[in-house]
């Protein structure tokens, strides 16, 4: 099976690091029924009391200004690949080492498996090197 990549638009949000702080965020998305692929959430140590919340995509006007009433905002600085195919030993080594080849540096990678299928998702740091990598691992 070959593998799927896509890019996508990064959305972000600061939130307050306290049970229920991305809950809060994620209420709003769900209220305004944005369905999302991902989602990630982490405390920012840097700033006590905070936290960072990361999703997408968020497609459409109607969802975008929802996102933003919510807090969320398109972020430049980091930009998504949603990676899909079946699941193989070494696969993670295989993307990874294809795109270290490459010269393509992610700042963020985190995949999953359910069954005999696996999504992951990139994170890098300009549109260019999204493109790139899409076109890389559509190829593999």
């Amino acid at each position: 099976m070959a593998l799927k990549a896509k890019r996508y638009d990064v959305w972000t949000a600061t939130i307050e690091d306290r049970a229920g702080g991305a809950a809060s965020v994620l209420e709003k998305l769900a209220k305004a029924k944005i369905s999302l692929d991902m989602m990630f959430a982490r405390r920012l140590p840097e700033h006590p009391g905070s936290g960072m919340l990361v999703v997408g995509p968020i497609k459409g006007k109607k969802a975008a200004a929802a996102a933003l009433a919510a807090g969320v905002a398109k972020t430049g600085v980091m930009h998504g690949v949603k990676i899909e195919g079946g699941d193989k030993p070494g696969l993670g080594a295989k993307i990874t080492r294809a795109l270290g080849d490459a010269g393509i540096s992610f700042r963020g990678i985190s995949a999953d498996v359910i069954g005999r299928k696996f999504v992951c998702h990139l994170a890098l740091d300009n549109p260019q090197d999204a493109d790139r990598a899409v076109a890389l691992l559509k190829k593999l």
